[in-house]
């Protein structure tokens, strides 16, 4: 038994060892290849991780912690030439103003505290400062109001010079109205509170005197030829009758409000775009009873009010239109500063933050739109004199009353993101109420960034649902035809054509979906809409008629070839659709169905929208769910079809409980790749939306996707600006979508297969 045995194992290892020269190169192809599968494989799997972790990399630093530290601390510069007003510093944190009660403006370094400069201002001999108030900080105005009803309004500015290479910051002192004070109080009375505001061509100054009038002054500039200097022609409006002692007052730049405000928290808003005639918008109450206002500022593009009380609570403001399309102040949102009052707010200029200190000397950090602190340091147990930030806002200076100025970096590079801001309702200034915004850049520095990605999202997923509305039932049916029931000989002629259709660039589909789809749809609207009807009545109808043909004409027809026949029907039937289009349109739609949309259920119409979408990227769409829906059910073993129609069943029950069934897999695997395809689509969405990022349900209004607004702002964006790392986020947000729905898919595919493998 033993030799038997021996001598039937010998041939295998002879003929193992005998291998020709051409089957051991063709087996080391085979290892090669399988070894270069594998790696091809693994670095996919490689490559993805490392764009997932690049795309956090750029991402994370939006929800990183800002800080502050302190740099130096010294005595205030020249303290002898009286109280400080205000504290200012260029953008370069190297040279700071200190403005005094007693006219002078003395300029130091910010990091040593030396003074640099001291300049008398040019008050009269005689006159006393009554007032005080700084205006546009990015212009460096102020305005000293006097004691005789006149003001005096100084500029500081900086001239940046580089003599051997270095560079040199020179500090001056401008009178841009001129050197000779403003009578702004024909009656001479003593100016108690003052506000300027200057532009290029106009100049506006209000002050409240002593009499308890508001006195509101324009300087318009006029050229004349005959002098080089222009001449300032002054129109203003005095305000006898004011209710309440006005302790703050405001102008906001764009010279059309002015704001009075008193202690006890009541204000008043005033428009002022008629100079002559002011008029009184509306009067409220701003802190609630029992507190005191004791600090108020404007945010940066001065549209919203900030206000601090005496309990701690600061509270943003702004204009908005009301229902009555009326002008009326609304709170937008408040922040607990501090259990102590309020005493110093200072704007950031180019964004929408702000810096506060309260009466125990805690500096904390906000940003308005996100609702966010982000520092909150103790810099002093004195009690604030002074704060202000650089126009970079990376550095403030804190005076105490001890006579102290703390100099401090603050690192605070992505303020304005945070979870409420990118996914939930904000309510920016000036909008009615909450909303979902997208709406990232502009050219000025006072534009409140939305970057809402909610929209994006709710775009993507939009224009996604109607693609698959159009592809996935056309597809699939059409692949069960074609694989199931069609002649193999004319399925060798569809299946390749539909599949070179998916060859097709998406930027041709977009180009033909904006400039010739999309104009069509809106002029055949109601040929549109009857297609879903005519055409399908039209194919039931020839199929009720064939069936009623003799046999004899019928099958002159070969087995498989029945759907030739359609084409025909459905190009006629698709004609008389849009042939009768004009006399439906006339009977039940008035003549126009988007003017009776609009008229008679609000639905706007948009020409670039979902339905055009729906169509193009749909159109892009069937060719990937067609090839592998009908690769799947032809792929179903004969063995299991032939049983079962053996059995009795008909080629319907066969195609359903059979076929379908052991296809479906590859089914949903179709269905979920098309997905991922309509997610990820491009320049389809990018030509054919009007890529307006709105949240609207409506198949007659467009949306903006997550890819496209990527591929529309990205080479707009400054690199490693907040802008550009939210953009680098929502390319996280759709990676991880498409990477989450993915495995979701691949799972419920996996628990298909493993169901009906039995069958």
């Amino acid at each position: 038994m033993t030799e038997l045995n021996s001598n039937i194992q010998k041939p295998s290892l002879f003929q193992h060892g005998t291998l020709t020269r051409h089957q051991r190169w063709r087996l080391i192809k085979d290892n090669a290849a399988g070894k270069g599968v594998i790696i091809g494989g693994l670095s996919v799997i490689v490559a993805i991780v490392l764009i997932f972790f690049y795309l956090l990399y750029v991402v994370f630093p939006l929800f990183g912690d800002s800080d502050a530290e302190s740099v130096a601390q010294y005595k205030v510069p020249e303290m002898q030439l009286g109280k400080t007003l205000l504290l200012a510093m260029e953008e370069q944190n190297e040279v700071a103003v200190r403005y005094t009660e007693q006219g002078q403006a003395i300029f130091f370094a910010v990091a040593t505290g030396k003074t640099i400069r001291v300049e008398a201002l040019n008050i009269p001999e005689g006159v006393q400062i009554t007032s005080f108030a700084p205006g546009t900080p990015a212009k460096g105005v102020v305005a000293y109001g006097l004691s005789d009803g006149r003001a005096v309004v100084v500029k500081h500015d900086y001239k940046i010079s580089y003599p051997n290479d270095v560079r040199l910051i020179t500090p001056v002192i401008e009178y841009p109205l001129g050197k000779e004070p403003l009578l702004i109080d024909a009656e001479g009375h003593a100016l108690e509170k003052v506000a300027v505001r200057i532009e290029e061509e106009i100049t506006t100054l209000a002050a409240k005197t002593a009499a308890n009038r508001v006195v509101l002054s324009s300087y318009a500039k006029e050229e004349s030829m005959f002098d080089d200097e222009p001449s300032l022609e002054q129109t203003g409006s005095v305000l006898d009758s004011i209710a309440m002692d006005v302790d703050y007052l405001l102008i906001e730049k764009e010279h059309r409000l002015m704001y009075l405000a008193s202690k006890d928290g009541h204000l008043s808003v005033y428009s002022i775009s008629d100079k002559e005639n002011p008029e009184l918008l509306q009067h409220l109450s701003v802190v609630e009873k029992g507190r005191d206002i004791s600090s108020l500022a404007f945010l940066n593009a001065e549209i919203s009010l900030l206000i601090g009380d005496s309990s701690g609570l600061l509270s943003q403001w702004t204009m908005i239109r009301d229902d009555k399309n009326q002008q009326v102040m609304q709170l937008l949102r408040s922040f607990k500063v501090s259990d102590s009052a309020v005493v110093a707010i200072n704007a950031e200029q180019r964004r929408k933050g702000f810096i506060t200190a309260d009466a125990k000397g805690n500096v904390g950090i906000y940003h308005s739109t996100a609702e966010r602190e982000l520092i909150k340091e103790n810099i002093s147990h004195s009690f604030p004199a002074s704060l202000t930030q650089s126009p970079r806002a990376n550095a403030f200076l804190l005076q105490t009353a001890d006579n102290t100025i703390s100099f401090w970096h603050v690192h605070n590079e992505h303020p304005d993101v945070s979870f409420d801001s990118i996914w939930k309702e904000v309510w920016y200034e000036s909008y009615p109420k909450p909303d979902y915004i997208w709406q990232s850049s502009s050219a000025s520095n006072d534009f409140e960034p939305k970057m809402s990605l909610t929209p994006l999202v709710f775009g993507t997923l939009k224009a996604a649902f109607y693609a698959m509305m159009v592809a996935v039932p056309l597809a699939i049916m059409g692949a069960i035809y074609t694989a199931y029931f069609m002649a193999p000989a004319m399925r060798s002629y569809v299946k390749p054509s539909i599949e070179l259709m998916e060859a097709l660039p998406t930027v041709i589909l977009g180009f033909l979906a904006g400039l010739w789809l999309a104009p069509f749809v809106e002029a055949n609207l109601v040929g549109v809409f009857s297609l879903f009807m005519i055409v399908p009545l039209g194919v039931m109808i020839f199929a009720f008629s064939w069936q009623k043909l003799p046999k004899s004409i019928r099958h002159r027809v070969a087995n498989g070839w029945d759907a030739a026949l359609l084409i025909p029907v459905i190009i006629i039937s698709a004609w008389f659709a849009f042939a009768i289009s004009p006399m439906i349109e006339s009977l039940c739609f008035s003549g126009d169905m988007r003017v009776w949309m609009n008229d008679s259920f609000g639905i706007g119409y948009d020409q670039r929208n979902s339905l055009v979408v729906g169509l193009a990227m749909g159109f892009a769409v069937i060719p990937t769910i067609f090839s592998i829906t009908e690769d799947a059910i032809f792929s179903v073993p004969k063995n299991l079809t032939v049983g079962s129609l053996a059995l009795g069943a008909t080629p319907w029950q066969t195609m359903i409980r059979v076929v379908l069934l052991t296809a479906s897999p590859g089914i949903f695997s179709a269905v979920m790749i098309g997905f991922g395809r309509a997610v990820g689509e491009t320049m389809i969405v990018l030509m054919a939306t009007g890529n307006t990022p709105v949240m609207d349900l409506s198949i007659f209004q467009g949306m903006r996707t997550l890819s496209a607004n990527i591929a529309v702002e990205m080479p707009e964006s400054e690199v490693d600006s907040t802008h550009y790392r939210v953009l680098f986020l929502a390319a996280l947000v759709l990676f991880l979508f498409t990477f989450v729905f993915n495995t979701l898919a691949e799972l419920i595919r996996q628990n298909l297969r493993e169901k009906y493998s039995s069958l």
